[in-house]
């Protein structure tokens, strides 16, 4: 992390969420992977085990790697729900996609019924719509609205998103918008048409809200990312925006408190 990211040179734990969560009448969180290794995922989980709030756990393993079904059996735990792999990262994101170690992966994950969440950016949506067609078995989860470039405008992601939200397995999260601005300081309607098209394209049984929580803080507080979706959301119906908070969530990582509207993922 480089000086500009100072605010996330240090430790964040389950004891500085839970008074965030609490002040907005929140029960529990899904904890995200950050580090691709299996190590922060064994110790999100040890945190987890120790959180009630922590519902759910999406960590990382190597996906393409051999011993996949060894390294699922070493990390199975009742809160391990998912993985991510930070494609986005990828020197070729776009290759990593079509790989075929890639899809074998994916294929054994969606058959034990593990979520996969795509990070990618707006550039690797077209690949990322061949992925997801290919990979249908089970949830695929759209990190961060697929990264959009703000400047271009929300119009310019709706075209470049509109083939994933077309498909019924793909489901977005309301998350990371605050930190796409490339000129902050960041306002509320510079973002509300890209939460809007979400809600028109993939309809808010399948979004979740997202706080991006810490990286959110290179931009904006926890408060405020909060306050940047109930202000868009807020003339929905109240099951909608239960959705939204919670029962979507709910559905898509198999948690028992599906129907209480207070689950948000990270």
């Amino acid at each position: 992390m480089t000086a500009a990211m100072k605010v996330l040179q240090r430790d964040y734990l389950p004891g500085d969420l839970a008074p965030l969560l609490d002040s907005h009448q929140l029960t529990g969180s899904i904890v995200v992977q950050a580090r691709q290794c299996a190590t922060e995922t064994e110790q999100l989980l040890r945190w987890a085990d120790a959180s009630p709030a922590t519902q759910a756990v999406i960590g990382w393993v190597n996906l393409r790697q051999g011993d996949l079904a060894a390294q699922l059996e070493t990390l199975r735990h009742p809160l391990l729900r998912g993985f991510r792999h930070q494609v986005q990262d990828e020197r070729d994101p776009a290759a990593w996609l079509r790989d075929a170690a890639t899809a074998s992966g994916i294929n054994q994950l969606q058959r034990q019924r593990y979520v996969w969440e795509m990070l990618v950016t707006w550039r690797h949506l077209p690949e990322t719509t061949r992925f997801a067609a290919h990979h249908d078995n089970h949830w695929l989860v759209l990190d961060h609205l697929g990264k959009p470039d703000i400047a271009a405008g929300a119009k310019s992601w709706r075209k470049q998103v509109a083939g994933l939200a077309a498909m019924p397995h793909v489901v977005c999260k309301l998350s990371g918008l605050v930190t796409e601005v490339l000129n902050p300081p960041w306002h509320a309607e510079q973002l509300r048409p890209f939460i809007e098209e979400a809600i028109a394209l993939f309809g808010p049984q399948r979004l979740m809200f997202g706080s991006d929580w810490p990286v959110c803080l290179l931009a904006a507080g926890y408060d405020e990312v909060v306050q940047l979706v109930e202000e868009v959301i807020g003339s929905l119906t109240p099951a909608e925006r239960d959705n939204i908070w919670g029962d979507t969530a709910g559905r898509v990582y198999g948690l028992s408190g599906e129907q209480n509207g207070s689950i948000v993922a990270k």
